[in-house]
């Protein structure tokens, strides 16, 4: 029986491209592009998503990557295909390979790219991976009960509201959060799928 340590993961580390952007497996090579997306807009400032300052990004980096060498997490570096330039980051994360469940989180892109198709088709290029190649039976989503917008963009991925979780975790500034939880299931997938694609080409009609 394979070492834990040295198995394949359920969710290796692999480019995902389209859509205009490239999302790349997260490396300490990104710091300063991270650096870059968070200072646009000081999303540091937030209180309902954890964005690092300039002088945390390596080590946020090295926690992520920490945790992908432990099997609970695959991050990625959201970039602009045609530029080079660093917009963001999103993770698969809490990886449970034994019931082939998954999330999608620890998301935040440039205040300047907030409100583009960025967020629609870099969810689309993870969940297309995730209910594709790796053939999750479902995929899931959290966020903190006061992050309106988080929810409403998760909504609009077609992913359902399980409920909310009380009391549940730490915000940065030293509060106890809620935390609402959403998911999708393979079977719900499908449609999904059309509807975004749909919504991508209304947001970047141009982009394929």
């Amino acid at each position: 029986m394979p070492d834990a340590l040295t198995a394949t993961p359920f969710a290796p580390p692999v480019p995902l491209q389209g859509w205009g952007l490239r999302l790349e497996p997260l490396s300490l090579a990104h710091t300063a592009g991270l650096q870059a997306a968070a200072a646009d807009g000081e999303l540091w400032q937030l209180r309902v998503t954890w964005v690092p300052r300039p002088e945390e990004t390596t080590a946020y980096i090295q926690l992520a990557l920490d945790m992908q060498a432990q099997g609970t997490r695959c991050p990625y570096a959201v970039l602009d295909a045609a530029s080079g330039r660093v917009l963001g980051t999103s993770s698969y994360h809490d990886i449970v390979p034994a019931v082939q469940r998954l999330e999608i989180g620890y998301t935040w892109y440039a205040a300047s790219v907030q409100r583009s198709h960025v967020n629609t088709a870099a969810k689309l290029l993870l969940m297309q991976h995730a209910f594709g190649p790796l053939g999750c039976a479902v995929v899931g989503w959290r966020t903190d009960i006061l992050n309106t917008r988080s929810q409403q963009a998760i909504a609009r991925l077609g992913a359902q509201r399980d409920g909310v979780l009380r009391h549940h975790a730490l915000r940065r500034d030293g509060s106890v959060r809620d935390t609402v939880m959403y998911s999708m299931l393979a079977a719900e997938w499908p449609a999904a799928h059309t509807r975004l694609l749909e919504k991508l080409k209304q947001l970047a009609p141009g982009i394929a």
